[in-house]
């Protein structure tokens, strides 16, 4: 386990069960909300978007499944590992964070276009782990993975661009209600970003040797 997923994962665990027993209208100023104020009987009040819910959002998940701590965990562990080791903790951190904010930047312009079919608030990791994940592609492009239900082991790359495709048109489509895509595709071009800058300053990061 790598210093920087391993704390990653702590925290997010930690704060999965803080959130749980803590009052929802405290919860709240923490998740992501869309641009302006907005009344919530639910939580007692008024509600809206405020800076730190960039990136306070991504340490919170939806309470009512602990899977989705779960699933957004297990792929930070199975990515982020490697990911860490071939780049370092430094770069890596800065690679998560611009991912994470990246993601939220175009959750928050989407529900606020968006915001006459409903207002509600965007929870979860989901942008810094598919910034990890667009960064195990570029880094082992040839990794074979089996993603479900295809039990055909594919290379990194043509299951990261699938998921990418996937999403895309999922959010454009909204063909699944209830899942942040432009969070996971706004994480994606924060992972590219950190790789194309990083790139330009010292080459790019590569992977250990086997």
């Amino acid at each position: 386990m790598t210093p920087a997923v391993l704390a990653l994962i702590v925290a997010n665990v930690a704060i999965y069960f803080l959130q749980v027993n803590a009052d929802p209208a405290l919860v709240a100023q923490f998740q992501l909300w869309p641009l302006g104020k907005f009344f919530h009987p639910a939580f007692g009040g008024y509600v809206g978007f405020e800076p730190w819910q960039l990136v306070t959002s991504a340490f919170l998940h939806d309470p009512r499944s602990i899977a989705h701590l779960l699933l957004n965990m297990f792929a930070l562990f199975m990515f982020g590992r490697d990911v860490e080791a071939a780049m370092g903790t430094r770069r890596f951190v800065w690679l998560y964070g611009a991912s994470v904010l990246a993601g939220s930047l175009a959750q928050l312009v989407v529900v606020t276009a968006t915001i006459d079919q409903g207002v509600g608030p965007t929870v979860g990791a989901s942008g810094g782990v598919f910034g990890v994940l667009l960064a195990f592609a570029v880094m082992f492009p040839k990794r074979r993975m089996i993603v479900f239900p295809i039990p055909v082991p594919m290379p990194a790359w043509v299951a990261v661009t699938g998921f990418a495709v996937i999403e895309l048109v999922s959010g454009v489509y909204r063909t699944q209600s209830g899942v942040a895509h432009f969070a996971h595709l706004g994480g994606m071009v924060g992972a590219a970003i950190v790789l194309l800058w990083l790139s330009r300053r010292r080459g790019p990061p590569r992977a250990p040797s086997v």
